[in-house]
């Protein structure tokens, strides 16, 4: 449930602080051309579903992130039903 609001609060805009992220989470951007902040559990990153955005991040941008953080390439839509999966929403 916790996941619900964080993931609500980042797509309201509402943030506390650009580097506050809660214990057991991390920031990533997602979008094509407009880049969105949303906070994940990090227990998603073992995910196959997951991974498997990871690696489409590794193959358009490898190491170099141009947000300075894990940026991944897929709209904002696509990335919440995948964390609706993931989270079971």
């Amino acid at each position: 449930m916790a996941f619900v609001k964080t993931l609500r609060r980042s797509l309201s805009g509402e943030r506390r602080s650009s580097s506050e992220v809660p214990k057991g989470h991390l920031a990533v951007y997602v979008g094509e051309t407009e880049k969105k902040r949303f906070v994940i559990p990090i227990s998603y990153l073992n995910q196959p579903l997951f991974q498997e955005l990871l690696h489409q991040s590794e193959e358009e941008y490898g190491f170099d992130h141009p947000m300075g953080g894990l940026t991944i390439p897929c709209s904002h839509q696509f990335f919440i039903e995948v964390a609706s999966r993931l989270g079971g929403l």
